[in-house]
């Protein structure tokens, strides 16, 4: 009995050891992150899709602040995340790419429609529900038209439409003389600041 006392006295003592060995390592050999790369990507709708050219919204995110990328590429987040990125980085807004211009939406034809789960796994924003052997649908407002669920369709029954333009999402949008303005008041505003 006292042989198994001391096995797992001992054995506590281990692991209270690596423990604090292991906590000292972290504070000692801890690599900061870019904090311009995670507010760049905190303003990003992390949809993974890859329309940007890029395999994820993190590196995206990455070859934004680094120089690598221009702020217009991501095509969810359209002109609203354009400009944020623009503000954040101090720089001249840029036309948002012409994709931008006609969001999709994905569409279930539910009549063809197996209850595979397949897209509802491969949607990286919850925008499609349904249960397995059962019509899958499309929660309209989530769906970000990355095209993602598309491919693993075996049954090729879901349809990527043009997303209608519902007035509660409508603004007017701003002349380029204006944006440009914008952006130069931004750019002081935040050159103000550093």
């Amino acid at each position: 009995m006292t042989h198994l006392l001391a096995a797992l006295l001992s054995l506590g003592a281990f692991a209270l050891l690596a423990g604090v060995v292991l906590a000292v390592a972290q504070r000692v050999f801890h690599i900061e992150g870019d904090p311009m790369v995670d507010k760049i990507d905190s303003m990003l709708p992390q949809t993974q899709c890859g329309q940007c050219g890029y395999p994820g919204c993190k590196p995206y995110a990455n070859a934004v602040a680094s120089g690598a990328a221009e702020v217009n590429h991501c095509v969810p987040g359209g002109e609203r995340v354009m400009l944020q990125i623009a503000d954040l980085m101090g720089v001249e807004p840029k036309a948002v790419e012409e994709e931008a211009a006609a969001p999709m939406l994905a569409f279930v034809r539910e009549d063809e429609c197996i209850g595979c789960t397949l897209c509802i796994k491969a949607c990286p924003v919850d925008a499609i529900v349904g249960a397995p052997k059962q019509y899958h649908t499309v929660i309209v407002d989530q769906c970000t038209g990355c095209m993602l669920c598309v491919e693993p369709c075996p049954v090729d029954c879901i349809d990527m439409l043009v997303k209608p333009e519902l007035l509660e999402h409508w603004a007017w949008p701003l002349p380029d003389t204006r944006r440009a303005a914008v952006g130069h008041e931004r750019r002081g505003h935040h050159a103000g600041h550093a």
